[in-house]
């Protein structure tokens, strides 16, 4: 076949240059990448980080491969992104993207990552290889739900991984399309990742996606080819896993055809939203509602019921299974809109004391998610997912009912974090690791990125010692 999708994806790859994004997207991807790191300095000590990273440990390499994130370890590059990714990913605190498919595009960036610094990339490289990476996943979670199919959305993540990856090896064209055919054949995942009770592979799966992506371009860029048409043939991606996939790639930005203005406006980076809570992002105008109405409440005991409104995505995802009002541990208390609503109204906060194991044990507020009811809204979910409101009511003893609601959460791409409340973000998780001054360092270095020559002065930065 003639111009495949692997092909357009192809030429699209290669022909994307740093000097087409304009200063706002290059903004934006240094912004992402200030958020990620701050997200895995987070999630240093989690369980299925710490085993990851002894996992990886068992690998080494000298002159190439990557650094596992706080180490001064190196590993093949595919087990770095894997590693790293599992530490941007696990406190469900990274960004989100929400169109027909929902998806968190900065778990790219592990990929992107581990591949620069074993290729020597300079920060320009690094930034256009993000930039792309959003390109694909977001436009491929605009062109069909596989969600809706039974697949989970780091599905697509294989691909945009993949691209990255062999943008930064500077694969040619015949290359890059066998790493996205590579990439493809093997890329389903299962939505059961997000279904019911959740484990650490909620965490682990798009990490999964991005060390098969990088895995992927290896390959290719050594000779090995993949089964073409990966996504239009008989047995293919189409056929399978998406349905119907027309992602028009000659409309994405930086494309000659897409804008000679270099807008940022055609860019995806600038739709997505980073998280000022660190809960599946459905629930983020919820506790914002939650939090406003938690001075007026007063003593907790009192309250009768919490009734929260919602759109179909967040009753589907994270408010209808019997699981999410009795969650145990923190990969479903950070999925469950009664949990984190009640928490919410209970404490006037949502950090990570809230997914703690004694907060989830608390008999007092479990017995508070118990009378939290999800309900379908009709409104909000028509203006979903441009908007992704949320209206909670808590009734409190003696008929006294309080109501607020919010469409637009703080972090949304309507209502973006300034550099400071980011700023804030990052020194909140990012100091406990590194202290002050050396969290100050990395931050200007971020902010420098585009004037890096190479990546290897930004890995020791994230160094943990201790």
């Amino acid at each position: 076949m003639k111009n495949t999708l692997a092909e357009q994806l192809a030429d699209y790859s290669l022909a994307l240059k740093f000097e087409d994004l304009p200063p706002a997207v290059v903004h934006e991807v240094k912004r992402r990448l200030i958020d990620s790191f701050a997200c895995a300095l987070g999630a240093w000590d989690a369980e299925p980080c710490a085993a990851a990273r002894r996992v990886a440990s068992r690998f080494s390499v000298s002159s190439a491969g990557a650094t596992m994130l706080g180490t001064r370890h190196r590993v093949p590059e595919d087990w770095a992104a894997f590693v790293n990714g599992c530490l941007v990913r696990y406190l469900d605190y990274n960004d989100t993207y929400l169109s027909k498919e929902p998806a968190h595009p900065s778990d790219n960036i592990s990929a992107a990552l581990a591949v620069a610094e074993s290729e020597g990339a300079d920060g320009r490289e690094l930034i256009t290889a993000i930039a792309l990476a959003y390109e694909v996943q977001c436009r491929f979670c605009d062109a069909t739900s596989i969600r809706a199919r039974g697949w989970d959305h780091v599905t697509y993540g294989a691909f945009s991984s993949a691209l990255a990856a062999a943008r930064l090896m500077q694969l040619d064209h015949r290359r890059t399309r066998h790493a996205i055919n590579i990439a493809g054949v093997a890329s389903a995942a299962l939505r059961q990742s997000r279904v019911g009770e959740l484990s650490h592979w909620k965490g682990c799966a798009f990490a999964n996606a991005a060390r098969h992506g990088v895995f992927a371009a290896l390959l290719a860029r050594d000779g090995v080819t993949g089964p073409a048409p990966i996504f239009e043939g008989e047995k293919g991606f189409e056929k399978l896993v998406s349905g119907p996939l027309e992602p028009h790639v000659a409309q994405w930005g930086g494309s000659v055809a897409a804008s000679r203005e270099k807008s940022a406006a055609d860019f995806m980076i600038l739709n997505t939203s980073i998280k000022f809570w660190p809960a599946e992002y459905h629930s983020q105008s919820a506790i914002e509602a939650a939090l406003k109405l938690r001075p007026q409440v007063g003593d907790v005991a009192q309250i009768e019921s919490i009734l929260v409104e919602s759109h179909g995505a967040a009753v589907d995802i994270i408010g209808s299974e019997p699981e999410k009002w009795r969650p145990t541990h923190r990969e479903t208390a950070d999925h469950s809109l009664p949990y984190i609503v009640a928490a919410a109204v209970a404490d006037g906060e949502i950090t990570a004391r809230q997914f703690s194991p004694e907060r989830l044990a608390d008999p007092v507020l479990l017995a508070l998610v118990q009378r939290v009811k999800v309900q379908r809204h009709e409104e909000l979910s028509a203006r979903y997912p441009e908007a992704t409101g949320n209206i909670v009511t808590v009734r409190i003893t003696g008929g006294r009912t309080l109501t607020e609601r919010v469409d637009y959460p703080r972090g949304h791409a309507r209502n973006p974090l300034t550099d400071a409340e980011l700023e804030g973000k990052f020194h909140a998780l990012a100091d406990p690791r590194l202290g002050a001054k050396r969290a100050d360092d990395l931050l200007r270095h971020l902010w420098h990125l585009d004037e890096a020559n190479k990546m290897q002065g930004l890995m020791p930065l994230l160094e943990i010692r201790g």
